[in-house]
């Protein structure tokens, strides 16, 4: 037998009408939601009946999970006898300084460190010593001053997302917390020019990135910026590449503002480059005495670069025209080229412009790749620093020479006993019904035959616009070398083939990215890739509602399905205006507390509303109880109700993290922790099906 049989603990369903737009819905689980008044929530904050049926969620995953532990034990084995000893060859400061980080040999956590001109190393911080003593610790935005003198980065210390600012005098060796909480890390700080403030990024009681301040480095009072009232946008902050503008970016998923602070006037009120107007959105940055402005604006759908004059803001002329289907993924501008990474076919490409607009192309001839920019170069520089890596080949940084185009291997992950030639990847497309086609990205042992079949796991994202790359996951090889084929789907509601590939599976056509993830099944099992009876889903967050909507739709084409800190409970979570994302977001799912169409069409794919009397496959949730962008009920109400409906009798487990958020915590045995469950329960799945 694949699982043991372990009695599963049964949530009350208890009635909960919610009247809506004139319909009427029953949410039976809705108890298991709990929001705190104040504070972080966890275990002992919880009502007393929530809180002991999410210990008996515990300890049901508990004796699941010790059934499985000889699979766990072998794939953590076979990842930590792989693991790289990361050394990572960063871009030399204005001043000669190389910052780096290294991941020690059998360690979990990051040494910092920067090496002079003369080869001298100073050893900024261990990520071990500020762990020590926590049971969550990620930390994010690392960065040095313009100067060379401080260096500074986020860090949770909770597992809540919610940052305190630490800033390091890399001269005395102090380290100084110059914002104790509620920051937000993702983006949210920036040295000045001057290196004299950090502009920084606050979070308010809904987790919203809502005020930009700036705060003297050597200490003070922080002094307000910017406040934005809009709940549907967000907020970032960074230098533009020549150091001449701190720039504010305001934007949402339709709707752009940007806010520029001169170098020369770092304490003045910021200019706007262009109020916000619905439909458009850009980003600012500078090159060549110009600013430059990548927008879609006018219909460039897959935007265009336009240089402005920064003295009036108006637009010189146009750099790059709007391709369709060509979308320019970002910029990063030198003194000697303009650096431009794109998308053609679907696939990363570079492109080198020159003043006189000269543009040389660098390709790569690999099946499927992922290009990388590496932040943090300075704008003198007579190389680009890049990422390239594929879903058998380990990240390697090269440097492109801006004049030229030519490539030089700078650096490399080296793993342990790891042979990229082993394995073959091979880039296919799916015919969904609707008759796109859609990419798919498989990884496979070379000495598994092309058409052997094999049992797979696919994974899928499709939603925001993200992408999901093929890049290289040490993950993924090992559970390649346990037999299985890994594959990709690069569904629709992604932007791998542009803004049209994104908008085919948002909103109203969300459904289609469900129906691309099942044509890719489909594709990979009847070209003989696929063992029928076989294939796992695998989805993280967004991802989790493509797989668990597919799920609900083919419910007999999956042998298990796994679901990380999925988005599940879609109806209840759009109809709830005080969660984080949700004004954010409604541009991309629908309002369903004004719109009656988006009501009933969330209410036609959202997972939990959809889960019917069925033969479910197993099925693996993990969750994170201090989670706040999919909070940790939205799998505990899937899993309970699936387990009421199900006629197969199959395990639902959820695995809940009390100590984590969103993501796990940040050290590496943390990752191949979790990834070696999943294999675990993905491998005892087909074996179901022997």
């Amino acid at each position: 037998m694949a699982f043991p049989v372990i009695p599963a603990p049964r949530a009350d369903r208890k009635d909960h009408w919610i009247e809506q737009l004139g319909r009427s819905r029953n949410d039976p689980y809705a108890w298991l939601k709990f929001i705190p008044r104040t504070g972080t929530r966890t275990l002992d904050t919880l009502p007393a009946p929530l809180a002991e049926y999410l210990q008996a969620e515990m300890d049901y995953a508990d004796g699941m999970v010790a059934a499985m532990a000889p699979e766990i034990a072998q794939f953590r084995a076979r990842m930590h006898a792989r693991a790289p000893e990361i050394d990572v060859p960063l871009p030399a400061s204005s001043r000669g300084w190389r910052y780096d980080f290294k991941l020690p040999a059998g360690r979990a956590h990051r040494v910092f460190t920067r090496i002079s001109r003369d080869g001298d190393t100073q050893v900024l911080f261990d990520e071990a010593q500020r762990a020590q003593g926590h049971a969550y610790y990620r930390a994010t935005d690392h960065q040095h001053s313009p100067d060379d003198r401080y260096f500074a980065w986020a860090e949770d210390v909770v597992g809540d997302d919610r940052h305190r600012l630490c800033v390091l005098d890399m001269e005395s060796g102090t380290i100084q917390t110059l914002v104790e909480s509620d920051a937000f890390g993702y983006g949210g700080l920036i040295f000045s020019p001057s290196s004299r403030y950090l502009f920084w990024l606050w979070r308010d009681a809904h987790s919203r990135p809502t005020r930009l301040y700036r705060t003297p480095v050597g200490g003070g009072e922080a002094v307000l910026v910017h406040e934005e009232h809009d709940p549907a946008v967000f907020m970032q902050v960074a230098r533009t590449a020549a150091n001449g503008f701190v720039a504010l970016t305001i934007a949402g998923p339709d709707i752009a503002e940007v806010r520029l602070l001169a170098a020369d006037a770092e304490t003045a009120p910021p200019r706007v480059v262009r109020a916000r107007e619905r439909g458009i959105t850009y980003t600012v940055d500078e090159w060549a005495g110009a600013l430059l402005m990548l927008t879609d604006a006018d219909g460039a759908i897959d935007r265009k670069l336009l240089a402005l004059d920064p003295a009036d803001l108006a637009v010189q002329r146009e750099l790059v025209p709007h391709r369709e289907g060509m979308p320019i993924v970002s910029i990063l501008p030198f003194a000697q080229a303009l650096v431009r990474l794109e998308r053609q076919d679907g696939l990363h490409r570079l492109v080198l412009r020159q003043a006189d607009g000269r543009e040389i192309p660098i390709a790569f001839d690999d099946p499927a790749y992922a290009i990388q920019l590496v932040p943090g170069q300075e704008y003198a520089a007579a190389h680009v620093r890049i990422v390239h890596q594929t879903p058998a080949h380990p990240p390697r940084w090269l440097d492109v020479d801006l004049t030229t185009g030519a490539c030089k291997r700078v650096g490399e992950e080296r793993l342990r006993g790891f042979d990229p030639s082993a394995y073959r990847v091979e880039r296919l497309e799916a015919v969904a019904p609707d008759g796109a086609r859609v990419p798919i990205t498989v990884l496979s042992r070379r000495d598994m035959p092309a058409a052997s079949p094999a049992p797979l796991l696919l994974t899928g994202y499709g939603a925001y616009g993200f992408s999901s790359e093929p890049s290289f996951s040490l993950p993924a090889t090992a559970l390649v070398d346990a037999g299985f084929r890994y594959a990709i789907a690069h569904v629709r509601g992604g932007s791998e083939k542009g803004r049209r590939w994104f908008l085919g599976g948002r909103r109203f056509q969300k459904r289609n990215s469900m129906t691309d993830f099942i044509a890719c099944a489909k594709h990979l099992r009847d070209t003989g890739r696929a063992e029928p009876g076989k294939i796992v889903a695998h989805g993280l967050s967004a991802g989790g509602l493509l797989v668990c909507g597919a799920m609900n739709i083919e419910p007999g084409l999956w042998a298990g399905v796994i679901a990380q800190v999925p988005f599940v409970d879609m109806l209840n979570t759009m109809s709830d205006a005080d969660h984080p994302l949700v004004p954010l977001f409604r541009p991309d799912w629908g309002d369903p507390l004004a719109d009656p169409e988006a009501y009933d069409y969330i209410a036609s794919i959202s997972p939990y509303e959809n889960a019917v009397r069925d033969a479910y496959p197993p099925v693996l949730c993990t969750a994170g109880l201090k989670d706040d962008r999919v909070p940790y009920w939205e799998p505990a109400k899937l899993i309970a109700n699936i387990r009421h409906h199900s006629a197969a009798g199959n395990p639902a487990i959820l695995v809940l993290d009390p100590d984590s958020g969103h993501q796990t915590s940040a050290g590496q045995d943390s990752v191949y922790a979790e990834a070696a469950l999943l294999w675990a329960f993905a491998q005892r799945c087909v074996k179901a099906r022997d």
